[in-house]
């Protein structure tokens, strides 16, 4: 069977994952791209693009290759809206800002076909990378100015995982719940000042879900993603500390679920 293409560095990791399985799946099935196309409602050149990250998967499609592959499509959904909530939170193009006139901007990507996507010019796809470019640029010099910065709190004593979090469907973590300088750790994390709210996906959200359960609040499986059972823990862990129970976890909350 044909090597897969590596994906972009650009991807985003929520829908590399996604991509992943479902090209496992696809493998373990043997169906060449023609036949899964003969067997789905969806083109050859969808499942291309779909496949190789170029566009998200409608959930369709996912639901579909589940059950050419004769597979529980139930974990594959789950990570699905991950990636479709993640998409849609995204923050839109400022319309005040005109798009470029770019000599020749004819159509790059036709994205108009049965997945119901749209067309991309050549000058959107600039526009687009020059402000992805300008965000990345923005958030390096805060990651270099903040003096806030979890490695300033780093303890040789506390355990906590290097790199990026990925996620696996149906994957869960174990607690090693510790005391150190009067603050609580889990294992996972030593941050006192993250930032999270519904949808993300971090060691650090496995951090909070273990500090919750030991503080008596049940955010459901300690699995990294930050979905209803987690934010229901949240709001009533704040509720019960007496500050703003919006269900999001930031510098106050950590100071809560550290002690």
């Amino acid at each position: 069977m044909p090597r897969w293409k590596e994906l972009p560095d650009t991807v985003d990791h929520r829908v590399r994952q996604l991509v992943v399985h479902l090209r496992r799946m696809k493998d373990h099935s043997g169906l060449s791209l023609a036949a899964l196309a003969a067997k789905t409602t969806y083109s050859k050149s969808s499942w291309e693009r779909y496949l190789n990250a170029k566009t998200l998967p409608p959930r369709g499609a996912v639901e579909e290759l589940a059950r050419v592959a004769g597979a529980d499509p139930t974990r594959l959904l789950a990570l699905h809206e991950v990636c479709e909530a993640a998409r849609e939170s995204a923050p839109p193009a400022d319309p005040a800002l005109p798009e470029p006139e770019v000599p020749g901007s004819e159509d790059v990507l036709d994205g108009t076909g049965d997945d119901g996507g749209r067309r991309w010019t050549r000058a959107r796809l600039i526009a687009v990378g020059a402000g992805a470019v300008a965000v990345l640029g923005a958030a390096g010099l805060l990651l270099a100015l903040a003096p806030w910065s979890d490695e300033a709190e780093r303890d040789p004593r506390i355990t906590a995982h290097e790199g990026p979090y990925v996620w696996e469907p149906g994957t869960t973590y174990r607690c090693d719940i510790q005391r150190h300088d009067g603050r609580t750790y889990a294992g996972h994390s030593v941050t006192r000042t993250a930032l999270m709210e519904y949808n993300s996906t971090t060691w650090d959200v496995v951090e909070a879900q273990c500090l919750l359960r030991a503080a008596g609040y049940q955010p459901g499986a300690i699995d990294g993603v930050y979905r209803n059972g987690t934010e229901r823990a949240v709001k009533r862990l704040q509720s019960d500390a007496g500050i703003p129970d919006d269900g999001k976890v930031g510098p106050d909350t950590w100071k809560v679920l550290r002690r």
